[in-house]
């Protein structure tokens, strides 16, 4: 495993964060009473928010483990990591192939803290973390290539990320800039809170969450979140709630995130 080191970061425990309260929902540990607290409230507002958070993580297994078995791709750069819980990227991807090399990405201070104890990964490949922001993709390829070779298929994973960047058009221009330096045969995999399911709940969670949480988030429709696979070449069922993205046996309800995996050729 090959890990960068951590920078030291003041950490806001009175602040719900995002990473914080996904981990709650799932089931994890690390987190804080403010993120318990939001945790709780969006619930009530929204009781399926944990099912999301739940299919959410499920699309993860399944899109990564047809990229990896299917696709034959060895090589993750995975973006929004979030707190490390069960059926991490690289725990999956290297359970179908040992000697991928994933490099994670996040710019949260409580990911930093655990990141070195518990993103370890198998000794055939490759297991990194970079500190650094959506908002600026430079930073992300620059400290990419130190482990993955951008000359070859990579697949970018997206997921519960994108919808922080609030401007239409900057989160466009930052998912196509990201696209544009991978090779050919590589695959782009987004998972995107979305307002036309469930939509009076969805906006009164985005409401709740922008009043008192970080970062600040914005929903969008299946429309708006496919448009970031322009260029793409979208897989079967196409963007569709998690839930029903190549599911394992029955869908269930549908949740309030959109999903989709492209491939670039």
């Amino acid at each position: 495993m090959l890990m960068a080191e951590p920078t030291a970061t003041n950490l806001d425990t009175g602040t719900p964060h995002s990473a914080r309260l996904w981990n709650y929902w799932l089931g994890g540990k690390d987190n804080f009473r403010a993120d318990r607290e939001a945790g709780d409230a969006i619930a009530g507002m929204l009781p399926s928010i944990v099912a999301l958070a739940r299919e959410d993580r499920r699309f993860l297994r399944r899109s990564v483990e047809h990229l990896v078995r299917d696709a034959g791709i060895r090589q993750i750069l995975d973006i929004g990591t979030g707190l490390p819980t069960a059926d991490n990227t690289h725990q999956v991807a290297q359970a179908v192939a040992p000697e991928t090399r994933v490099v994670y990405v996040d710019n949260d201070p409580l990911v930093l803290v655990h990141a070195r104890a518990l993103l370890s990964g198998a000794v055939e490949g490759a297991t990194t973390y970079v500190e650094a922001d959506l908002n600026d993709p430079e930073s992300i390829l620059r400290a990419a290539r130190e482990t993955l070779d951008f000359s070859r298929p990579i697949a970018l994973t997206l997921l519960g990320i994108v919808h922080f960047i609030r401007d239409d058009e900057t989160a466009r221009a930052v998912v196509r800039r990201l696209v544009a330096e991978l090779a050919p045969g590589s695959y782009l995999a987004i998972a995107h809170g979305c307002h036309d399911i469930n939509t009076a709940e969805a906006h009164r969670i985005v409401e709740f969450w922008n009043e008192r949480g970080t970062p600040k988030i914005k929903y969008r429709s299946s429309a708006g979140i496919a448009a970031f696979f322009d260029g793409l070449r979208l897989l079967e069922p196409g963007v569709v709630p998690c839930n029903r993205w190549r599911p394992d046996g029955e869908a269930g309800e549908d949740v309030n995130q959109y999903c989709g995996v492209g491939i670039k050729e």
